[in-house]
């Protein structure tokens, strides 16, 4: 039973779009199966990007909060009726009304979709990249041609349904005299019969094989995007179309960078004496190495911003920012003459007037804990 998509990002239903983006992106990167090697860390993953699909579309979250996990657009899905053992909606059509509803089995139809997953490096999903990847696949058999049937031997029309794909089962009943339609089981609703199989795939029309794809992954793609590579999925029945090649890309954490959308942040270290006296300093980009300037009486946990050094826009022209947070860094090992120096700056600190207020306020309150006021 799928748990409460709530409950799965921790959060309340009256949580906000930007909670339900913070919560996701926290739990992605501590689930993700890149960086966290646990056996369950990947059925997370998948849950909570699950309840993230939902929760961020104001539509899905809306049908969500009034149906839960029942689909209020497939009828009986959820709710108290079972017609699982009807076979569907069309199988109780036909055992009131006598059916005709069913499409012909012979029809060509298209091939089903498939899912692959791609992990790519932070920088790849910034800047792009075109790669190459093998998709396990079924293909079509090169030596029946899809007939499932040994070269030479012949395909018939099933005995059975007559070539229908389906079987009429008539019961008598208290309400009268009932026709129920069911896939015929001689052919397996294929409507042909092979008689003699082919070796290559064993009758099955179909061989499990491995393809190259050229994927071109565009520049600026995020964590969770899909590309849609059209006609890579299986093959069609009964010379339908194939399906789609669908492949989910997963960005691996960068140890230094973060990214929130098209911004990156990151965090780096300066002195007391770069704080106080100010400085140019050199901040790592993914384009590569920059200046900053940092004015003089900087605080710890100032932010920074670099325009034009973050991720490229999917849509459209230009770039997010770099938001750099630095961190003034307390020295832990000092030789005597720096702490003299210390020493003496703490005293001449205590008579300047260079201080704020707020500084003032700060460290009367340090003195009277010190006194023990």
């Amino acid at each position: 039973m799928k748990r409460d998509y709530y409950e799965v990002l921790g959060l309340g239903k009256d949580a906000s779009a930007e909670d339900i983006k913070k919560a996701y992106r926290k739990l992605a990167r501590q689930y993700h199966p890149d960086v966290n090697k646990a056996a369950d860390a990947e059925e997370k993953f998948k849950e909570v990007k699950e309840a993230y699909d939902v929760l961020s579309d104001p539509q899905k979250r809306a049908n969500y909060d009034r149906f839960g996990h029942q689909d209020p657009n497939q009828g009986f899905g959820g709710g108290g009726f079972d017609a699982s053992g009807m076979g569907g909606f069309g199988d109780i059509f036909d055992m009131f009304f006598g059916g005709g509803r069913r499409a012909n089995p012979n029809a060509p139809r298209k091939g089903a979709d498939l899912q692959f997953g791609l992990s790519i490096e932070f920088t790849e999903a910034i800047f792009g990249k075109e790669t190459d990847v093998e998709i396990p696949k079924e293909a079509e058999c090169d030596t029946c041609h899809g007939t499932g049937a040994k070269p030479g031997s012949a395909v018939e029309t099933c005995k059975t349904c007559n070539g229908t794909g389906q079987q009429e089962v008539v019961a008598n009943t208290p309400f009268g005299r009932i026709v129920n339609r069911r896939v015929c089981t001689t052919c397996e609703g294929k409507g042909k019969v092979v008689k003699e199989k082919c070796p290559s795939c064993r009758g099955a029309g179909r061989v499990k094989v491995r393809r190259k794809i050229h994927l071109n992954i565009p520049a600026g793609v995020d964590d969770g995007a899909q590309l849609r590579v059209p006609g890579e999925g299986e093959p069609g029945v009964n010379g339908g179309p194939a399906g789609d090649l669908y492949v989910v890309l997963r960005v691996k954490p960068h140890e230094f960078f973060e990214r929130e959308g098209n911004d990156i942040y990151c965090e780096v270290p300066i002195t007391f004496a770069q704080a106080a006296l100010g400085d140019e300093i050199e901040i790592p980009t993914v384009d590569g190495r920059v200046k900053l300037k940092v004015p003089a009486g900087t605080q710890t946990e100032t932010y920074f911003r670099l325009r034009g050094k973050g991720v490229p826009y999917l849509r459209g022209n230009g770039r997010g920012d770099q938001h750099v947070k630095v961190r003034v860094v307390t020295p832990t090992k000092l030789t005597e003459r720096q702490k003299e120096l210390l020493k003496e700056f703490a005293g001449w600190t205590e008579g300047s007037t260079g201080h704020t207020a707020a500084d003032e306020s700060f460290f009367e309150k340090m003195k009277r804990a010190f006194r023990g006021d």
